[in-house]
């Protein structure tokens, strides 16, 4: 497995606009096939499965995705006459990420580069199964060195549960991890991968509970600095911002993301917003006052936001919200 130590990508970089992108939930802790979404940019599982592959495919392909504790979407931008696919995240399981694909007739050789948005097991669990189905010598795996580090929680009485640690390099094949703390651009300039985020709010204060082993003990390490987002500037729409668990902090998130692009409005926010728990409970309304500042127009908290805030978030903007479901597609710009 190769690695490469990309250098420092100048934040004054300009992101290509895309033409459209199409966004698919592949993993994600939620499934609702019943219910209606009454938004033209979102199709259902059932719905673009049908529209897509036939009435038979839906009838001959019976196994319908399942939710786990994890997260992944596949992103296909389009620009200037060309498709781009990357896989952001890959959810907790060992073959889950897999598995989902296969039951929505996703082949995913198409998928050009992975982007992991920060080192936790369930952003990583699926990613050698991943390399194995997408099968190409090469494969660029985003990353950040902070990712390698072995990490847990404290519990109230200080006892520290050990996660799963990231991947050997045997499991990764041939795949090439490009090491960045830095603003990343790929798929010829119309993605940004963050790097670091800066933590500027007064109420987004990092997970207190996270500790990191080094030297032979466990430490604090409440900010998680490896944590990325992925960035799309969608034509005549605006912003797309995708967080993985936005341990930085999701309104911490857009601000940068509007920084690096120079780009103001923001046209949807998705992704994890870890807002569950009651440590993090007191960041919801803040959290609520702040996006309606912002003003998304589709907004789609999931994995680690959490039940409160979710129903929080619909309630005050019913407008933007969508339930995320695995198997939605986002259907975003002109497509």
């Amino acid at each position: 497995m190769a690695t490469l130590n990309e250098p420092a990508v100048n934040q004054n970089f300009t992101l290509q606009q895309a033409d459209g992108a199409e966004i698919l939930s592949l993993v994600d802790n939620s499934v609702d096939f019943l219910s209606y979404v009454d938004k033209p940019q979102v199709k259902p599982f059932r719905q673009w499965t049908k529209a897509k592959y036939g009435p038979q495919w839906a009838e001959t392909h019976a196994s319908l995705p399942f939710g786990e504790h994890g997260f992944a979407m596949l992103i296909r931008v389009f620009s200037r006459h060309r498709t781009s696919c990357i896989l952001f995240d890959t959810g907790v399981s060992a073959d889950g990420v897999v598995e989902n694909a296969r039951r929505m007739g996703v082949n995913l050789n198409e998928v050009e580069c992975i982007v992991l948005s920060h080192g936790h097991y369930d952003h990583f669990g699926g990613l050698p199964a991943a390399v194995q189905a997408i099968g190409k010598a090469e494969l660029p795996i985003i990353v950040h060195e902070d990712m390698f580090t072995v990490r847990g929680a404290a519990s109230a009485d200080g006892v520290v549960r050990k996660y799963p640690t990231f991947p050997a390099a045997a499991q990764l094949q041939q795949a090439r991890l490009i090491y960045t703390k830095q603003p990343f651009l790929t798929a010829e300039g119309v993605v940004c991968v963050t790097g670091e985020i800066p933590r500027n709010t007064s109420f987004e204060k990092g997970y207190a509970q996270h500790r990191v082993f080094a030297d032979g003990v466990w430490k604090p390490d409440p900010w998680i600095m490896d944590e990325r987002a992925v960035v799309i500037n969608i034509k005549e729409k605006g912003l797309v911002v995708l967080s993985g668990c936005a341990h930085a902090g999701i309104i911490n998130t857009v601000a940068y993301a509007r920084q690096l692009t120079g780009v103001k409005h923001v046209y949807a926010v998705m992704g994890g917003f870890h807002l569950a728990g009651k440590d993090f409970e007191g960041r919801i309304q803040p959290t609520i006052e702040a996006l309606k500042q912002i003003r998304p127009e589709l907004i789609v908290p999931s994995h680690c936001t959490g039940w409160k805030a979710m129903c929080a978030i619909a309630e005050a903007l019913p407008e933007a919200f969508v339930w995320n479901s695995v198997g939605n597609l986002y259907r975003l710009g002109a497509l």
